[in-house]
């Protein structure tokens, strides 16, 4: 088996501010299934795609809520060194909002954003593992499929993310009056996407697209299930289709697929 290496996305978390009505949804929606973790004090559940660990799902905090916190997704990459990682990304005009520490079996962790303010998670896992949460080379339903980031300079975080996480600049494409797409690898596969942030949008901020095996049915057991459909399905490259939306808590995820 692999290992995870530096600069792979590793797992996706979802904080909620209703865990049980968001295990509903996005159980209908991706087909996933939940497990408490087990974790003491901390009411954390797993999601599965099949067998493959996807991440990990937890409601607000009440320290969270009084800081104005919404319902939102986050990413967490790889590392060969968090402390050191942390120190290198604050130098070169990224943020450090969480300072690294332990998580007792799981690993070390730091809160970090781009000099674009969109904020992810660093980690290096206590245990060696080949993470299956993005699915690098086959299209699997319920993983993670693609990973992209919107901010108001994409050509400038290309640049930062590749310096700290060993990523590449792949592909830029013109889309318009949307800007210029840029697409990134990670050593033998596509990782991650960039773009400019809509006015629309509040901050610059990562999005996470997951694989589902039927792109309408998705949307309509979105619009059903009390979430929105803010874009989509809009055809990609290669075939498939991908939704923006908001799950009934307010929090922003995407959807790829195709139509069968």
């Amino acid at each position: 088996m692999a290992n995870n290496v530096h600069g792979e996305f590793t797992w996706y978390e979802l904080v909620t501010s209703d865990l049980a009505a968001a295990e509903d949804f996005y159980g209908k929606v991706v087909g996933w299934n939940f497990a408490d973790s087990g974790m003491p004090d901390t009411e954390y559940h797993f999601f599965t795609a099949g067998d493959a660990g996807i991440g990990g799902m937890m409601a607000l905090t009440d320290e969270m809520k009084s800081g104005g916190a919404s319902p939102f997704w986050m990413g967490y990459v790889e590392v060969d060194d968090v402390d050191a990682s942390a120190e290198a990304i604050a130098k070169a005009g990224g943020m450090v909002h969480m300072a690294p520490w332990d998580l007792p079996n799981v690993g070390r962790m730091s809160l970090i954003a781009g000099p674009d303010g969109a904020m992810i998670y660093i980690m290096k896992g206590e245990q060696p593992s080949d993470s299956p949460a993005f699915s690098k080379y086959e299209k699997k339903d319920g993983h993670c499929a693609w990973n992209e980031l919107m901010c108001d300079d994409p050509e400038a975080a290309s640049a930062f993310y590749g310096e700290q996480f060993d990523w590449k600049h792949e592909k830029a494409s013109d889309m318009g009056e949307m800007g210029t797409y840029h697409e990134i690898k990670h050593g033998d596969y596509m990782i991650a996407g960039m773009m400019q942030k809509p006015a629309e949008a509040p901050m610059p901020m990562w999005n996470y697209y997951f694989r589902v095996a039927d792109i309408d049915k998705a949307v309509e057991t979105i619009t059903a299930e009390g979430g929105q459909v803010m874009m989509g399905p809009m055809e990609i490259p290669g075939g498939d289709f991908s939704v923006n939306a908001v799950d009934p808590q307010g929090a922003p995820f995407a959807l790829v697929g195709a139509r069968t």
